[in-house]
């Protein structure tokens, strides 16, 4: 399927996007990272099925043990620390940008183990129409670099608020690890919109 070929979603239809992916979940990533990336190339039918985004959140629209659909709207400026998923992740980008760094673990971290540390592995940049794809074992930070609100479809191959093993964030200072917050990760998102409203 060819980004433009508009195969599944001549128009999109949010019902249809997540009966497709919930469908195609079980042939793994790949399949998934085809429908989103056909899905961002229609962002007008996007913000028609979803609503023009006028504040930053974490907005679900659809969530199960092997899959969860998240709309993220990014305030401007605003960055998420770096953090792991511990199941796949397909992000398209229908609004805006979106800059990741990429980290790996390294020895000698902050753990007792030895193992927490980390360190910048690689970047990348994204606009409308992308699509990144992240295995369950990367670790990423997310910033919005720009002045202007970004949104995205983000779709995980597990329960992402409850996910089946502990994940991790790391201190933007420090870099030191502890276990991802939910209620940290929302608070992020509160400040960032009321700084972007006010």
């Amino acid at each position: 399927m060819k980004i433009h070929s508009r195969g599944k979603f001549p128009v999109f239809e949010k019902d249809k996007f997540i009966d497709v992916c919930v469908a195609a979940v079980d042939d793994g990533q790949k399949a998934i990272r085809e429908i989103v990336l056909e899905a961002v190339a229609d962002r007008d039918g996007i913000i028609k099925a979803l609503g023009e985004p006028t504040e930053a959140g974490v907005f679900p629209l659809y969530k199960s043990s092997d899959l969860t659909i998240i709309n993220f709207v990014w305030a401007p400026f605003m960055t998420l620390l770096p953090h792991n998923h511990k199941m796949f992740a397909v992000i398209g980008i229908y609004g805006g940008r979106e800059d990741n760094v990429f980290w790996r673990r390294i020895k000698g971290g902050f753990g007792s183990d030895g193992l927490a540390g980390i360190e910048a592995a690689g970047a990348e940049s994204m606009g409308p129409g992308q699509v990144a794809t992240m295995g369950k074992d990367i670790i990423h930070s997310v910033a919005n670099p720009i002045s202007k609100l970004t949104s995205a479809i983000h779709v995980y191959g597990g329960n992402f608020f409850e996910p089946p093993s502990p994940r991790s964030q790391w201190d933007h200072e420090t870099l030191a690890e502890a276990p991802w917050d939910m209620d940290h990760t929302r608070a992020v998102f509160h400040e960032a919109g009321v700084r972007y409203s006010a």
